[in-house]
């Protein structure tokens, strides 16, 4: 298959790995090795996948999510496999649909020192993590804050179902969660938020890619 790319776009680039999944890249710089043009090669920015970095994949990282780091190559066009789409946090969270080639990023990553720009992010529910968007969540009608079904005695088949929910502090008196409310999390905004998480590191290194 014959495609066009651009400097900026993101494309998947072939793993030197059999099995491995294409890695995620930003174009930079497109060059050719020879006068006439052929043997064109690449400088690319590697995005990371959560699993790639030192801290690893957490709880709150999303199945599409990759990490925009400071990892330049030089590789070989031949190994582009073609074009894919890395979206803002928040313009993920409103696809109708998400594609095997869609991604998204809402941090920098540092390959050396393995930290995140920002280092700090907003957090939700009892359990204080960061929104994952492949989590459905009820809302409090009362204080507008998130809840994870699971952190509020319910499953998410169950929170589908539900019409209102006030959380515990909101309505220590009521009765059961019967009338909850099933209106699942689908943006990353949140005024006043009153807590935010470090975005932590750990003594993971991560192996040279080759391609």
């Amino acid at each position: 298959m014959v495609f066009r790319f651009e400097e900026g776009d993101a494309v998947l680039m072939r793993s030197s790995e059999p099995g491995k999944p294409s890695y995620v890249a930003r174009v930079e710089a497109i060059e050719a090795t020879d006068a006439r043009g052929s043997n064109a090669r690449v400088r690319v920015r590697w995005y990371y996948r959560p699993e790639e970095s030192m801290g690893g994949r957490r709880q709150f990282h999303g199945a599409k999510e990759v990490f925009l780091s400071d990892h330049f190559d030089l590789q070989s066009a031949d190994t582009i496999e073609g074009k894919c789409k890395v979206h803002s946090f928040s313009s993920y969270t409103k696809l109708s649909s998400v594609g095997n080639d869609d991604f998204f990023c809402r941090f920098e990553y540092n390959s050396a020192t393995g930290a995140f720009i920002p280092d700090r992010v907003a957090v939700f529910c009892k359990c204080e993590m960061p929104y994952n968007p492949d989590d459905l969540m009820v809302q409090c009608e009362e204080c507008s804050e998130w809840f994870h079904p699971s952190c509020i005695g319910t499953t998410i088949e169950a929170a589908k179902k539900l019409d209102h929910f006030y959380c515990e502090e909101c309505s220590p008196e009521l009765e059961n969660l019967d009338n909850a409310n099933s209106t699942s999390k689908t943006t990353d905004a949140k005024v006043n938020t009153k807590r935010s998480l470090e975005v932590s590191k750990s003594r993971n290194k991560h192996a040279k890619r080759s391609g």
